[in-house]
């Protein structure tokens, strides 16, 4: 392993031997999981995927001192059906995000890692993801853990937002990430850049919102997203992954999380 005042914590960038010795050392392991879709015509279709990625990296480092992490390469793929009518998607089924996500977190613990942890940044992915950890957890008997980067992080992401309350899609929050991280993929933005949020498992308005209905998002908006885009700054951006990193990195390095019986 690297000094640990220097200590990588990209996987794909350490060598068999070292990771067989961070497995002894107790390290978090994180599954960045995203999906590769579309997200308006503003976007790039990178957007889940990245986030996710760019929260770990940062997440992991600021473990440091507190808890040992290293993160995998992201999974950029996840459950986007209902973003399909509207072009440049790739998407997943059920069967084969459990079988993807269950043999990295299988392999993971082959070598010996009992602390593992995957970091979704995609809303479709929420509701199926926690059946899979709950799954894996009862098979390889570990405390496996996964969460929503913008669920951990509610409250810091909501005193940050100015025009909307939660990360919604494309919008003022994931937009501002971007134009921090890749100023180059993300288009001029114009006041058209919105369309509001119905609240609710059904996301129909005046339709009872505990109940659930799945719908494309076309049907909800023809631009593809949902949120306040024109709204983004890069400033924001910075102070959302500030955020969002450090409150995930407080929320793996509770050892509570882990010690806790199964």
């Amino acid at each position: 392993m690297q000094d640990a005042t220097q200590r990588e914590v990209r996987w794909d960038r350490l060598t068999a031997p070292a990771l067989v010795q961070a497995a002894r050392e107790k390290t978090v392991v994180i599954i960045p999981l995203g999906a590769t879709e579309q997200h308006g015509p503003h976007l790039p279709v990178q957007v889940d995927w990245r986030l996710a990625y760019e929260v770990s990296l940062r997440a992991a480092r600021l473990m440091h001192g507190r808890q040992a992490a290293l993160v995998t390469p992201a999974i950029p793929f996840g459950m986007s059906e209902h973003h399909m009518s509207l072009g440049g998607t790739l998407t997943l089924n059920f069967a084969t995000m459990a079988a993807v996500v269950g043999c990295v977190v299988r392999s993971a613990a082959r070598h010996g890692f009992e602390r593992i942890f995957v970091l979704n940044g995609h809303g479709g992915n929420i509701a199926a993801l926690e059946t899979i950890i709950t799954e894996l957890t009862i098979e390889l008997k570990l405390p496996l853990a996964g969460g929503t980067y913008w669920q951990i992080a509610a409250d810091s992401i909501r005193k940050i937002l100015q025009h909307q309350g939660v990360v919604l899609h494309a919008c003022e929050a994931e937009t501002s990430m971007l134009q921090a991280l890749s100023p180059e993929t993300v288009m001029p933005l114009d006041a058209s850049l919105t369309a509001p949020l119905v609240p609710g498992l059904s996301a129909i308005a005046g339709v009872n919102p505990g109940v659930y209905r799945w719908q494309q998002l076309q049907t909800r908006s023809k631009l593809g997203l949902i949120g306040e885009a024109w709204a983004a700054t890069p400033e924001k951006g910075r102070l959302l992954l500030d955020a969002v990193a450090r409150d995930v990195a407080d929320a793996l390095s509770n050892q509570a999380l882990w010690e806790a019986p199964i």
